[in-house]
């Protein structure tokens, strides 16, 4: 099988039914447990900090949410570059190259918590580099927008995304498991002692790392073997750039930080903020449930978003987010007094499935906008209409790929902002009060660019 397919029309009807479907299908399979690996590297932190002091680390709490952010500040970082590499070098190898990349932050990890005298720094190196795990959403994005029509783009990136996401589920849900086992027996390095009180216990935190590497190659080599890379996706760094010129590229960062932002922020912090909130609740038991509904929620929201249009969606999300921050507010507990477990839970549930809706809907937004602008500056002839129509996918796959760049600071600072907000305040209320306001800027500017009648561009 030739790996490079020289021609690709997917807006072509009968192209796609003869050919192009399958080949998109294998494609979109093969790229969802590659990024659903790379979720699961990006958040490993976000449950191995939990159990860090327990095994003889002496890290401070605010060392720990440190620890817990830094993979999402490099993962966002790495996104920006990350966006414009599949034109450059090629879907098939460049995810098989970043997938593989994965091994060193999994098996680094694995190595440095099997002593609890390891630096603190290096612990800092191993956090920044498992952002290779968030970086790599951003080429997965731009690569899977070639292969599929505008009709089942936001399906299409719906499930990539979404089932890519659950990696954030699936590792805040499997590593508490292993970590209790010698999984790879004496391969896999001695168990530490886990205490707190009177309770003593063996713990393989090493495993936190070591059990996704045999994925991770699996996973490169059937990229590999199976993907392809797209002839006509082909374009340099300069060709790219003229995103940065287009306003709606801002405005969709903007709005993606208030949806990706959020799901990734939350999932990140959701571990360390629950336990600080109700000390008496295992938040192992707990937190995965929302990456998990978040991420189902988020093909959902693609397809929604392409039955009744992304902008109605869009808007619906904020508004609700708005009043889900409200209802957690009203049941956090008070200088430690009071406070509602169940009702803080289900409105972070509530929370986590918005954001899913809410990535899925700006998403299929993105394509729509470019291919309205692009057709709006062209001109009426055929040929001007198919270089429409070609540049207007080359553009909005490099804002898939930056608008989900920029959205992944959301990971750093929400987590960060509630360390913020009770070093300076005591609680975390402050923090929650500046989302809602962000929130509704989001509602401002959605609405007047897309979802009202008049709108510049409705969608």
């Amino acid at each position: 099988m030739s790996h490079v397919l020289n021609r690709w029309e997917p807006e072509n009807s009968e192209f796609w039914q003869q050919q192009g479907k399958a080949i998109a299908r294998r494609n979109l399979w093969i790229s969802i447990p590659a990024l659903m690996l790379a979720f699961v590297i990006w958040q490993v932190w976000s449950v191995a900090v939990l159990n860090m002091p327990n095994i003889g680390f002496g890290y401070s709490q605010n060392q720990l949410f440190w620890l817990a952010a830094l993979p999402a500040l490099s993962g966002a970082t790495l996104r920006i570059f990350y966006s414009f590499m599949v034109p450059v070098f090629g879907g098939r190898k460049w995810t098989a190259l970043s997938t593989a990349s994965l091994l060193i932050p999994a098996i680094g990890i694995g190595f440095a918590v099997q002593d609890p005298n390891t630096s603190y720094i290096t612990m800092v190196v191993l956090a920044l580099l498992c952002g290779f795990g968030g970086g790599n959403f951003s080429s997965s994005m731009s690569n899977i927008s070639f292969f599929f029509p505008k009709a089942e783009k936001g399906t299409a990136l719906g499930l990539n995304a979404g089932l890519g996401n659950l990696g954030v589920s699936l590792v805040q849900f499997v590593v508490p498991l292993v970590i209790t086992m010698g999984v790879f027996g004496a391969f896999g390095g001695d168990p530490q002692t886990w205490i707190k009180g009177a309770v003593h216990k063996k713990m393989w935190l090493q495993n936190a790392g070591f059990v996704w590497v045999p994925f991770i190659l699996l996973s490169t080599v059937a990229a590999w073997l199976g993907m392809n890379d797209i002839a006509s996706a082909r374009a340099s760094f300069a060709d790219q750039v003229v995103i940065f010129k287009r306003k709606h590229n801002w405005l969709m960062c903007w709005l993606y930080i208030g949806t990706f932002g959020s799901f990734i922020g939350f999932s990140a912090g959701f571990p360390l903020l629950m336990k600080g909130q109700f000390p008496d609740v295992d938040p192992t038991k707990y937190v995965f449930y929302g990456p998990l509904v978040g991420a189902l929620a988020r093909p959902v929201g693609g397809w929604l978003a392409d039955k009744i249009g992304g902008a109605k969606v869009t808007q619906a999300v904020f508004l609700l987010m708005m009043l889900a921050v409200g209802g957690v507010l009203g049941f956090l507990p008070h200088a430690g007094q009071g406070g509602n477990f169940q009702g803080f839970f289900a409105m972070f549930l509530c929370l986590f499935a918005l954001t899913g809706l809410g990535n899925g809907s700006t998403f299929m937004q993105v394509p729509v906008i470019f291919l309205t602008l692009h057709q709006r500056l062209a001109g009426k002839g055929e040929a001007a209409q198919k270089q429409a129509l070609a540049d207007a996918t080359r553009e909005a796959a490099a804002v898939l790929g930056f608008s989900g760049a920029i959205g992944a600071y959301g990971g750093f600072f929400i987590p960060k902002s509630y360390g913020t907000s009770i070093a300076m305040t005591g609680g975390v209320e402050a923090a929650l009060y500046a989302f809602i306001l962000f929130y509704a800027s989001c509602v401002l500017i959605n609405w007047w660019f897309y979802a009202r009648k008049n709108a510049e561009i409705r969608c």
